[in-house]
């Protein structure tokens, strides 16, 4: 994918939203909106300008000028790499997508990939491997003989599979994540997919893991007929969800993730004929020193749920 055009491409406009990052990170928004604004005149056609244009502005708590600066970022960029259309959903300016665009999560990951591991275990305190492994090894003792792991990332489901698993392959969209789990060695075969429409010509698996992933996917019917198609009758489906305190089925967060409700979880599940063998309330991971609440669910297929 063609990266981020991170520079204007004209000294001058770069100059100017440099200061304006100054004076944001100094306090004065409206001052920095403003600067950018003049800097956007200079290279009308940066997509990622317009993007941090508009966050400058809804940090001013003009929202209207913030719109109308996503608005045309997403038409410099319709593939949105910026994911810009989440955050016109997000104040109520644009339609509520079942799920955000592929460019704009791969694109996430691509960006994240050198510090992911450091950054999500070492500061954000992640343990959501270590507890999709205990309730996989409680909900069926012994070996695996094919195990897929959907938005594999760098390898953390990965590395506490491999002792379980006789054959490991790891899925995820973004080609920098899988250089990385590739480097760790834990996985017979990795492919670069988009789980939305994602297909796969092989055995069926007895396990398939997806820590941390349904987070970038709204509605979850899909994702749930597809890896009930996956399964083996008896294979585990061991996945993670952010909680969804407010009512509904699924809803986009500030954050630009879904969070989802337990009822939703189980309702899904049960259409597509996975039966709930473990489904307990954990915490994901920290977000701004605050603790990320979810569920950790292991469902079985068929006969044997």
């Amino acid at each position: 994918m063609k990266p981020l055009q991170t520079s204007s491409g004209d000294p001058n406009a770069d100059r100017r939203a440099d200061y304006a990052e100054m004076l944001f990170a100094s306090g004065d928004h409206a001052a920095a909106a403003e600067l950018l604004t003049g800097a956007l005149e200079l290279a009308p056609q940066w997509a990622m300008g317009w993007f941090r244009l508009g966050e400058m502005q809804e940090t001013s708590g003009r929202l209207d000028l913030a719109g109308q600066a996503w608005t045309t970022s997403l038409k410099l960029d319709p593939a949105d790499r910026q994911g810009a259309v989440l955050k016109l959903q997000l104040i109520g300016q644009g339609p509520v997508l079942p799920a955000p665009p592929s460019a704009f999560v791969e694109t996430l990951f691509d960006h994240y990939a050198e510090t992911f591991e450091a950054m999500l275990v070492g500061k954000l305190d992640y343990r959501l491997p270590e507890i999709l492994d205990t309730a996989i090894r409680q909900a069926k003792p012994g070996r695996f003989r094919l195990a897929l792991d959907l938005g594999c990332g760098t390898g953390l489901m990965g590395e506490r599979l491999r002792p379980i698993v006789d054959r490991l392959e790891g899925v995820d969209i973004s080609a920098r994540m899988l250089k990385k789990a590739r480097a760790k060695g834990v996985y017979d075969a990795l492919t670069k997919a988009d789980l939305q429409g994602f297909s796969y010509s092989g055995d069926k698996a007895d396990l398939v893991t997806s820590a941390d992933v349904l987070i970038y996917i709204g509605g979850l019917e899909s994702l749930m007929e597809m890896v009930a198609g996956l399964l083996a009758d008896g294979g585990l489906f061991a996945f993670s969800v952010e909680s969804l305190a407010d009512g509904g089925d699924f809803a986009l967060q500030p954050s630009r993730r879904y969070a989802h409700s337990e009822g939703y979880v189980r309702r899904t599940l049960v259409a597509n004929g996975l039966g709930i063998a473990a489904l307990e309330p954990t915490t994901i991971r920290q977000d701004r020193r605050e603790p990320v609440k979810g569920l950790a669910v292991v469902a079985r297929k068929g006969h044997a749920a």
